[in-house]
């Protein structure tokens, strides 16, 4: 998403190193563990199960550690030689929440917002770290010192945002969001124009969001019900577990996959409008409540019914039942998960899909972005 920051925003970099460029050369699987992605049960090897605790017990509170005090040092010179009133970090990793507590000691005159996508100790996979009881209470500490120190705690999702304040943060939620520009496009899209009834998944799926309730569901359907096996079609844009994958290649639903892998920002957007119905998974867990993945705001611009994967009472079920925009489920709601898609699956088959965009404004960047300087005080 590079090509959307404004030519007029400075950017300024600073090479860095980190542990996994070393860990990759040992196998592919390491580039994983980047992005919280863990392989689980019996797909575990000895391997992961090694670096995964090797990178819980020695790298915290991530592996990107290692830019911490090069980063301080840098923008300590920086910070000294320019003018600013605030700054903010934003993480996982949460290594950036460090550089935030360095730099907020060494200049309290300046406002820090310590503005967390994810949470960090409550975060679905921190129990897959394998931490030693000393390892966790030092990831606890320093998530504690961040709370007290940080002016401002941002959350994206309303429960983080009251689990922080009960840490003592003073945190407010503010979601991400949609751009207006790409919502304004959805009226040119036909809906149910597609000569397959088509349900897609944006973004990156790991084995720990897998929804085998779906897999299994659309299965069924498919042995059962003549028409909608001629119809489905099971698109993926982005990065999906090989594992994954293979599962989906030996099953009943091989013959109805269109695996697009990794397109650029605006390629993606148009593959969501040129869906029927947008899957939204989350990890089961009932602590993973509070997550609202940030694709949910672009599949909301898109006005395209949503399917939804993760624990009961989620923050998600919160945004899907306001916005009137689709259905959420636990990963055991088989029944429910089979009438939906067929009332989806009826819906396009007789033309009768429509937009629902009518409830969406609030999270709009333009309103969220209105409500971030209002709290910087802007």
């Amino acid at each position: 998403m590079a090509a959307e920051v404004p030519a007029e925003v400075e950017i300024i970099r600073k090479p860095i190193w980190e542990p996994y460029q070393l860990a990759e050369f040992f196998g592919k699987d390491n580039k994983k563990f980047k992005a919280g992605q863990f392989d689980v049960g019996k797909n575990q090897s000895w391997k992961a199960r090694l670096s995964i605790w090797i990178r819980g017990n020695f790298f915290i509170p991530d592996a990107r550690v290692f830019w911490v005090k090069p980063s301080v040092k840098f923008l300590r010179k920086y910070l000294e030689e320019n003018n600013f009133e605030a700054f903010v970090t934003t993480g996982p990793p949460h290594s950036v929440h460090l550089i935030g507590l360095h730099l907020k000691k060494e200049f309290p005159h300046l406002k820090w917002i310590a503005d967390f996508r994810d949470p960090w100790t409550e975060i679905s996979y921190y129990k897959h770290l394998k931490l030693s009881a000393t390892s966790d209470r030092k990831h606890r500490k320093l998530e504690q010192q961040v709370f007290d120190k940080a002016d401002i705690t941002l959350a994206t999702s309303f429960s983080d945002a009251e689990n922080f304040r009960r840490k003592g943060a003073n945190a407010f939620c503010i979601t991400n969001g949609f751009d207006v520009n790409t919502a304004s496009k959805v009226v040119k899209v036909n809906i149910g124009e597609n000569k397959k009834f088509t349900l897609s998944y944006i973004g990156m799926l790991e084995q720990l969001r897998n929804p085998t309730i779906l897999w299994k569901t659309l299965n069924e359907i498919i042995t059962e019900n003549e028409n909608f096996k001629n119809d489905i079609e099971l698109k993926f844009v982005g990065r999906i577990d090989d594992k994954i994958l293979h599962y989906l290649e030996n099953s009943g639903l091989k013959n109805h996959l269109l695996n697009l892998g990794y397109l650029p920002h605006a390629e993606a957007n148009a593959e969501m409008w040129n869906s029927d119905l947008l899957l939204l998974t989350n990890f089961p867990e009932e602590t993973s409540k509070g997550i609202i993945p940030g694709k949910i705001f672009e599949y909301l611009a898109t006005g395209k019914p949503i399917i939804s994967f993760g624990p009961a009472d989620s923050d998600v079920k919160q945004i899907l039942t306001e916005t009137q925009a689709g259905k959420h489920f636990t990963y055991s709601d088989e029944e429910k998960v089979k009438h939906f898609l067929l009332d989806k699956y009826a819906e396009w088959k007789s033309g009768n899909a429509h937009a629902n965009t009518g409830k969406i404004a609030q999270f709009s960047r333009k309103n969220l972005t209105q409500k971030l300087a209002e709290l910087l005080g802007l």
